[in-house]
């Protein structure tokens, strides 16, 4: 998993991501949103570590605004 880690880098805000060019980020914050819920589903159904899911998770959440954050949470721990 150093490996990873590595490639993912330790960013505290999101990196450019080229697919969202513009300063709007709404649609990255929900891509982001969703591609950590994807990672989630498949690794678990794998059997595999979620490690690599939280690079998702810390994009989504620094990308979104709080109060979508604290809802899907809120509603991730009602459906789990």
């Amino acid at each position: 998993m150093d490996w990873l880690k590595k490639k993912q880098g330790d960013y505290l805000t999101a990196p450019f991501d080229p697919r969202f060019p513009n300063s709007n980020q709404t649609r990255n914050c929900y891509q982001n949103y969703l591609d950590y819920y994807r990672c989630m589903k498949i690794m678990k159904a794998k059997g595999k570590d979620v490690e690599a899911c939280k690079w998702y998770f810390r994009v989504f959440t620094s990308l979104c605004p709080i109060s979508w954050v604290s809802r899907s949470i809120t509603l991730a721990g009602e459906n789990s």
